[in-house]
């Protein structure tokens, strides 16, 4: 490195008092410079980690006006909250949080992109980043026969609003709720009752929505009488396990699939005669430690071939760039973390690419769209549920 960077006082005692307080850790050895998903594309500069743009943000809060805020912010944004940079850390400093933060001060005086705010006043207005009418959300549920939940259930299966509102996410809550069925397990959604969990978009510093989010779920979820909750998304997962702090169990879906397979319950028998690699999810592996689950769940299925991106896999798996919203940001063809997350797996010979994540699924299937490939995206759930009779 250069130089050290002082923060002005000021400044940093704002960013550690929005939830950055890591900052007082770091001491600026670099470690997290390579880790940084972005120095992977030739065409970005530099990394986006770097905490230090928080001292261009105050000068230009001072009074150095809104033109330059907008140049120095876009890549503020541009962290799509992977951690792989505290993955790499020895001090255990979260860039991430402490990139939070600063986005808190910009979201504050109303300085962030264009898709973001987007996105903020359709979660204000509808409780949804989709803006569909509140009073859909349950929609496919019903038309599946998955009971409304009441306290007698044991499970409430919170499916994530890509899978409650989305054409394709609906194929997976179906898969999932048709695997729950198959196993009798006693569960039950609740439809246009719930709302966004507001991880992505606290991600992005628009703390009082996210708070709000929060409130009205763990509102419902307190009178509805919930115990555990299964989800599809690990950003809900994260979301109720980190920040709802509710006395309640969750588990991801592959978590319980695994649970339900290995008593009996769930008994995979048909062949899926193909070469599959598994994408880890950075919230479902880096930010929760849910490594193998989704691996047996795979490796449970007769005539399934699971290949690994070498080296890059696990903790070391290359974000999809759907986090932290970025899966409504507008990136250009050069700053596609997918593209190159992709060209990463069909370099193993893999047929199917099984994701354990409603952003994942979005983000290759969007991306594959402007690519010439032979190889399709399937969530675990949609290939079990083939399995199982």
């Amino acid at each position: 490195m250069e130089k050290l960077i002082r923060l002005d006082p000021e400044i940093q005692q704002t960013i550690i008092e929005y939830g950055g307080g890591d900052i007082q850790k770091c001491y600026q050895c670099g470690r997290c410079m390579p880790a940084c998903p972005w120095n992977l594309l030739a065409e970005v500069e530099y990394p986006v980690f770097r905490y230090p743009q928080a001292i261009k943000v105050g000068d230009i809060i001072a009074g150095e006006g809104k033109e330059e805020l907008e140049r120095e912010t876009a890549d503020i944004f541009r962290c799509v909250g992977c951690e792989s940079c505290l993955y790499e850390c020895p001090r255990g400093v979260n860039i991430a949080e402490i990139l939070r933060a600063v986005r808190r001060i910009l979201v504050e005086y109303g300085s962030y992109p264009g898709e973001y705010k987007d996105v903020v006043s359709r979660l204000k207005s509808t409780g949804n980043p989709l803006g569909e009418p509140p009073s859909k959300r349950g929609n496919w549920a019903v038309e599946i026969g998955v009971p409304s939940f009441d306290s007698n259930h044991e499970y409430l299966y919170s499916p994530c609003c890509i899978p409650a509102y989305d054409r394709r996410g609906k194929e997976v809550a179906r898969a999932t709720s048709r695997l729950l069925m198959k196993a009798g397990v006693s569960f039950g959604t609740l439809g246009p009752d719930e709302s966004c969990c507001g991880e992505a978009v606290r991600r992005i510093g628009a703390e009082s929505v996210f708070q709000d989010l929060m409130r009205r779920n763990r509102e419902v979820y307190t009178e509805r009488g919930v115990k555990r909750i299964i989800t599809s998304s690990p950003h809900c997962q994260l979301a109720f396990e980190r920040y709802y702090q509710l006395p309640v169990e969750t588990y991801h879906i592959t978590q319980l699939l695994d649970q339900l397979i290995q008593s009996g319950r769930l008994r995979p028998t048909q062949p899926f005669e193909r070469k599959v690699v598994y994408h880890d999810p950075c919230t479902l592996g880096r930010q929760l430690g849910i490594y193998e689950e989704p691996r047996r769940v795979l490796m449970s299925i007769p005539g399934l071939e699971l290949l690994e991106v070498p080296y890059f896999n696990r903790g070391y798996s290359i974000c999809c760039g759907g986090g932290s919203l970025g899966l409504w940001y507008e990136w250009s063809k050069d700053e596609r973390l997918c593209d190159y997350r992709i060209r990463q797996i069909v370099a193993t010979g893999a047929e199917v690419i099984a994701v354990a994540c409603p952003y994942c699924l979005q983000m290759f299937e969007e991306t594959l769209k402007s690519m010439d490939l032979e190889i399709k995206v399937m969530d675990i759930t949609e290939i079990l549920n083939l399995s199982v009779e």
